[in-house]
């Protein structure tokens, strides 16, 4: 698979790139901005590892450009262990993001986590729920004829929900679904990717299928 590593860091950007041709992904490399949006547009990577503070054009700009086409994975690279920033990434439409400094071994687990999520689902496996269609293999949404562009994290986020037709999932076991038991990810964070789910399947004519159950959690609701 192919990733695309976006750092103005030379040294940082050789480190990480040897750690991931490593592990067997196929590496290309930008060191700003309008460089990792040429990139993204002429090769079609399978996941992009976007550092924040790049100069002229930060990480937030370039996804969010990114994301006006494209629903390829991001995983944030942050110099500052600030919650604004995640949750500003987040909300931007980021899968991830790792706090630097950080160990090799630890991006490459979180790279691996990302596209076994997004690659990894049973071929030919579709899922209905009312005007609700999921094509796990394609990556895939529907309501009705409208088709919705997911990230990653909402896409698993909503299956998990599909999985379970009628239950209440709690935040932890919505985490879980996508970060795994053992994440530190927050209420917060899972609030971000869940808010702009639930506004895409709103602009999709499904307004009322994210049922939230105060004080235990959400469940999908009449479609």
């Amino acid at each position: 698979m192919k990733i695309l590593l976006v750092d103005d860091d030379p040294r940082l950007r050789e480190l990480v790139r040897m750690a991931l041709e490593r592990a067997d992904y196929t590496v290309i490399t930008a060191a700003d901005g309008q460089s990792a949006l040429t990139q993204a547009g002429r090769d079609a990577p399978d996941l992009i590892v976007l550092d924040i503070g790049l100069p002229e054009m930060d990480g937030f700009e370039v996804c969010r450009r990114i994301r006006a086409s494209s629903e390829v994975p991001i995983l944030f690279l942050t110099a500052r262990d600030d919650e604004i920033d995640r949750i500003v990434g987040l909300e931007l439409g980021a899968d991830d993001y790792v706090t630097k400094p950080f160990s090799p071994r630890e991006l490459v687990a979180r790279v691996r986590a990302i596209l076994k999520r997004t690659h990894g689902r049973g071929q030919g496996s579709e899922a209905r729920h009312g005007d609700l269609r999921l094509d796990r293999a394609a990556h895939r949404v529907w309501v009705g004829e409208a088709e919705i562009a997911l990230t990653s994290t909402e896409f698993t986020l909503l299956d998990h929900l599909v999985r379970h037709p009628g239950q209440v999932r709690s935040r932890r076991q919505l985490i879980e679904a996508h970060w795994g038991a053992r994440s530190p990810v927050s209420d917060r964070t899972l609030d971000s990717h869940l808010r702009n789910l639930r506004r895409k399947l709103s602009e999709a004519g499904a307004p009322e299928a994210l049922e939230t159950v105060h004080g235990v959690g959400m469940r999908l609701g009449g479609l």
